[in-house]
């Protein structure tokens, strides 16, 4: 059964695009003019609208500084045709490190000045700078390396973003809201190791900073660890920091990357030599409390390891309907590393390789790859994997989510030097974008692709799988006593699927006497109090579309129902002490026929009695009879 995750387009707001990109991959689309030399191409989508924005650097009058174009979802370029030059701050003449995202009606460039500073520089739509021509400085002026940032509005609809950088020794992160005011400041720091390379992941009510924690190894190399730690809008911790890689030794080149899990969580990857001199890419994962699930601490290799090969070059998406990490990687051969080859492959949050050694996209024939991306269309279920080419052409190949190939187009033929993008827009309104520098003639150019291999014109969606089996998740329950009011029965809670629901099923199962009863629950409500009787209850809940229900919820521990022990006393009631036993159960609610607690064997079983006072009590009690 497929799971439908909220999609950010809904197929009654979708148009056929009309034909403004070229459907040509030997012209592909012109989308702005620049100078020989220009580099660092950005992409990004404003869901809210369907424009893309497209960010590039060049040597300009103040420096290495960033140029943007604004294209409509028909890609027709928006802004003057050499775009909008942030001009007001000097930059250096090489390159810090730059980030780029579009938000709902604009576009915000994040990058490092001369100073050295931190700004943040907003573009509305319409061409105008809200925050002004110069931006916003950011962390109190402090900060003097590389730029991240980080759209809220695609997790908590809310169109303030969060910025983060660094300098020689700390992390700095900082929320800014839609109007430009700025939040309070937080620093990562460590008096022992410098704290670098952050990357943000959205968080219930936060977001996550995945950094490394190094020091210094010799004279190229460092001592490096990776961390992960929750913070909110106020510049507090929510989560605490919390180890996902183990130490390793590296070179300082060897960076990490992060994506969200679309739960709240998040997968992390590096490549590096230093598990037995090979080079691999490894991946961890943690939850959205930052608890890794994956135990490892030197994650899990994309590609089993051999010393006659590299496994590098990582781009990583998420399947929406499993929650796996699709990641493509590619092969070089060690000793000359001429011999390329692209794989795919799939990871869980536990860790597995469901595809062994991957998927074979594109085999060695006497040509190189780079500029590797992988995409997830979460309408159709699939993925798509575009490269870059020797020849300078760009490829990409569709596949199911089984990994079988659907279908493979030429995206650009033309053979000039391209410098591709860093990423691609992912796919939007059944839609992905590549954009380059064209290294004959300065200009920036780009293609769309649709979810079915096509250029040009889009086809429409074809209409999402019926949901009838996306359940409940972490379902999840207790025992509850109000002193108060002397009240007590179950309190059950969850989280609710994405795919909006009619409503919810509980059925509640009284185990000492067998009966069942079904309780409905309203659909916008992920909690339930359910005052009952004393006794021994086993809970399950679906969820209900239209004529179809859902598979039962599971709770963290991955069973379909809980049982929960109503005994009609607090919890913290000395008088509960059972002086009388009337029942035993098992944990899963069957009643075991045994005289007494020396003839069980040895487990956790539920036993039902009468206190002193002749209450009724059941309780939770670990029988040891080795």
């Amino acid at each position: 059964m497929k799971k439908l995750t909220l999609l950010f387009l809904t197929l009654a707001s979708l148009a056929t695009l009309k034909a403004q990109w070229v459907d040509d991959p030997a012209t592909n689309t012109r989308i702005a003019n620049c100078a020989d030399g220009a580099a660092e191409v950005y992409v990004s989508t404003d869901v809210s609208t369907g424009d893309s924005y497209v960010q590039w650097h060049y040597q300009g009058e103040n420096g290495w500084s960033p140029w943007l174009q604004r294209l409509d979802a028909d890609g027709v370029p928006q802004w003057p045709a050499s775009g909008i030059h942030v001009t007001t701050p000097d930059f250096a003449t090489w390159s810090p490190g730059y980030s780029m995202t579009a938000v709902n009606g604009g576009v915000v460039t994040v990058f490092r000045t001369l100073g050295p500073h931190h700004w943040a520089v907003k573009i509305n739509a319409d061409g105008s700078f809200p925050w002004g021509e110069h931006g916003l400085m950011l962390f109190d002026g402090e900060g003097g390396g590389r730029s991240e940032v980080l759209s809220t509005y695609y997790y908590d609809h809310d169109d303030g973003v969060w910025a983060l950088g660094t300098d020689m020794d700390s992390t700095f992160l900082q929320y800014i809201n839609a109007d430009g005011t700025l939040c309070p400041k937080t620093t990562i720091k460590d008096p022992a190791k410098k704290c670098s390379n952050g990357l943000l992941v959205p968080a219930e009510d936060g977001v996550f900073v995945v950094y490394a924690k190094q020091t210094l190894q010799g004279y190229t190399n460092y001592n490096k660890e990776i961390h992960v730690a929750g913070y909110n809008k106020g510049g507090e911790q929510i989560f605490p920091e919390t180890l996902l890689f183990g130490q390793q030794t590296v070179g300082a080149s060897y960076v990490h990357y992060a994506i969200p899990d679309n739960r709240g969580g998040g997968y992390v990857y590096q490549f590096h030599n230093a598990i037995g001199g090979v080079y691999n890419t490894y991946v961890t994962h943690f939850d959205k409390n930052g608890t890794p699930t994956i135990t490892d601490p030197n994650g899990i290799a994309v590609h089993s390891p051999d010393y006659s090969h590299f496994y590098t070059n990582a781009y990583a998406t998420v399947d929406p309907e499993s929650n796996d990490l699709i990641i493509a990687y590619l092969q070089k051969d060690a000793a000359s590393q001429s011999e390329h080859r692209v794989y795919v492959n799939r990871i869980t949050e536990s860790g597995e390789r469901p595809w062994g050694d991957g998927i074979l996209v594109a085999d060695y024939t006497n040509r190189s790859y780079s500029d590797i991306h992988v995409d997830a269309i979460d309408a159709v279920y699939g993925f798509v994997v575009t490269y870059g080419t020797s020849q300078g052409t760009i490829e990409a190949v569709g596949y199911d989510n089984e990994g079988n190939q659907q279908w493979s187009t030429i995206m650009s033929s033309t053979r000039y030097n391209k410098t591709i993008s860093e990423n691609t827009t992912g796919f939007y309104d059944g839609q992905n974008i590549v954009a380059w520098v064209n290294g004959d003639d300065g200009g920036v150019y780009g293609q769309n692709i649709g979810w079915d291999g096509a250029l040009g014109e889009v086809s429409p969606l074809p209409p999402p799988p019926v949901p009838c089996c996306y359940a409940p998740e972490n379902f999840e329950g207790s025992y509850l006593y109000n002193e108060e009011t002397a009240s007590y029965g179950a309190m059950l809670t969850w989280d609710a699927p994405a795919y909006s629901v009619f409503h919810y099923n509980l059925y509640r199962e009284n185990l000492d006497d067998g009966t069942t009863d079904i309780i409905e629950i309203d659909a916008d409500v992920t909690s339930y109090f359910d005052e009952t009787a004393p006794g021994i209850y086993k809970y399950q809940l679906t969820a209900m579309y239209d004529d179809f229900e859902s598979e039962f919820a599971l709770t963290p521990d991955g069973e379909d129902y809980i049982i929960i022990e109503v005994t009609s006393v607090s919890e913290n009631n000395s008088e509960n002490e059972i002086i009388t036993v009337l029942k035993i159960y098992s944990t899963n609610g069957q009643v075991i026929r045994k005289a007494n607690f020396g003839e069980l064997s040895s487990g956790v079983y539920i036993i039902q009695g009468l206190t002193s006072t002749g209450k009724l009590v059941t309780k939770k009690v670990i029988v040891n009879n080795e």
